[in-house]
Parts: C-alpha cells; structure tokens; sequence
C-alpha cells in the first residue's frame, strides 16, 4: 500500500511540469481561436502575424491587401537594429540597387486605432506606419513595421514614459505588466499612444532579427533587397451565415400563405 502510495505522488510531482506546459500551451492556442493568421514568406525565411480583432479597419484592409497579392515581391525598405523592420512601400517592387524608399504608400489612410494600454509597442508588436504630417495619427494604406526594440532599465524606461508623457499630454501612463515587458522582453515604448498597434509576430521572430541585423546603406535600407516573396492569409475572418435560409423560410411562408 504504501509503496503505491509513493508511486502516485512520484508520478504526479513528475507529471506537473507536463500539465503546466499542456495547459500553457493550451492557453496560447486559445488566445489565437479567434484571431485572423496571416503568413509572410521573406527571402530569409517565414513570419507568422496574429491580426488583432480589436482593430477592425486595420485587421480588415491588411487581410484585403494580402488577398489581392499587393504585398508580393515588396522590400523591407528601412532596417534599425533593436528598433524595427518596416514594409510595405509599393515602389519598392521595381526600386533600383540605392533608391530612396518609403515615401509612397496608396492613396488612402486609415483611421486610427490606437488601443493603448490594451496593445503596445513590446517585442514582436506588429504597427502601422504613418505618413509624414499624418492627421490624428492616421495610419498608412499599406506600409507596416515590427518592432525587435531593446529592453530598458526602471531608470531608462521612467525617461522614455516621461518623455512619452509630454508627447501624449499625459494621457500615456504604464501598468506593471507594460513595464515588465519593457525590462524583461524589450520593445520601443516612446511610440505608445502614438502608432496603432494591430497584431503581433507569432512565430518567426529569429527572422525578424536576422532582417534587422543584415548590412545597410545610409538610408536603412538592406544593401542586398530583403523581399516579401509571398504573404497568405492562413486562418480568415469567420464567415458569416448566409441570409438564403431566412430568406427560404420567408418563401415558403409565402408559399403557404398563398395555398391558403
């Protein structure tokens, strides 16, 4: 008896960091049932984003933009180690060895939808960019950037939120959650409340850094072209249920009205 005593908790103190990891990786799965995927296949390798429910218009035309294929054979045009990677300029398609890029985006912007401190600026963080003199901070059509950022000491990060907080007017303060992810995994919190943030890199973040890290010329542009060779939607909106079989019952409604 008690030898089978011994063995059932051996066995559960064994199995405990089993289920923990089931169980977190359980949670993590569940966190993304309801969160659209879209796959971008680079010239170095392949990033997974998680689109965010939270910014529809956002979520919505980054979903169009990669159905039409728009994002096919586009440069990553401007690369910062330990700030960001940024896409998404058309002309970069057809851009010469040297050509200034990042000044074009379609003729349209998108209103923003900055969902501070709900979604902000940590490692991974998928943002719009913004057009130069860009009105209550709308987004760019098209252009985009992930952040890799650096971590920050309680000291330096108290300078960053101070300087953020005179940006802001105030209105930016951190949680303690914000600021562990600022010490622990890194980010770039003096652009919260600033750029709306939309989804985050769910896979692929080492490509991400092997794209931060290539050589550059003056302008941050990868001296040899670092290409979107293809970006796919792999999990989709939900579809909504049709109307046809509202409007069947109506008919037979109809139908039957008429027999009477």
């Amino acid at each position: 008896m008690k030898n089978k005593i011994l063995f059932s908790v051996l066995f559960a103190i064994i199995s405990l960091p089993i289920f923990a990891q089931n169980n977190n990786s359980d949670s993590i799965a569940k966190s993304l049932d309801d969160r659209c995927i879209v796959s971008i296949e680079t010239s170095l390798g392949n990033i997974k984003i998680a689109l965010y429910n939270e910014t529809p218009k956002h979520r919505d035309n980054f979903l169009k933009l990669v159905k039409e294929g728009f994002y096919n054979g586009i440069l990553f045009h401007r690369v910062i180690p330990n700030f960001m990677v940024q896409t998404g300029d058309p002309s970069s398609k057809t851009a010469v060895s040297g050509q200034l890029l990042g000044n074009v985006s379609l003729d349209y912007t998108i209103p923003a939808e900055i969902r501070f401190p709900q979604y902000y600026h940590k490692r991974g963080a998928v943002a719009a960019a913004q057009e130069e003199n860009a009105k209550d901070h709308a987004s760019s059509s098209c252009q985009f950037y992930i952040v890799t950022g650096k971590t920050f000491g309680p000291k330096m990060l108290d300078t960053k939120l101070n300087e953020l907080t005179e940006k802001s007017g105030g209105t930016i303060v951190f949680n303690d959650k914000i600021k562990n992810d600022y010490q622990t995994i890194g980010g770039t919190p003096h652009l919260d409340g600033l750029y709306t943030v939309f989804g985050e890199v769910v896979d692929g973040m080492d490509v991400v850094d092997k794209i931060q890290n290539v050589e550059k010329d003056n302008n941050n542009r990868p001296i040899n072209d670092i290409k979107i060779v293809k970006a796919t939607v792999i999990k989709d909106l939900p579809i909504k249920k049709s109307s046809t079989t509202q409007k069947n019952r109506m008919s037979k409604n109809n139908i039957s009205t008429s027999k009477r």
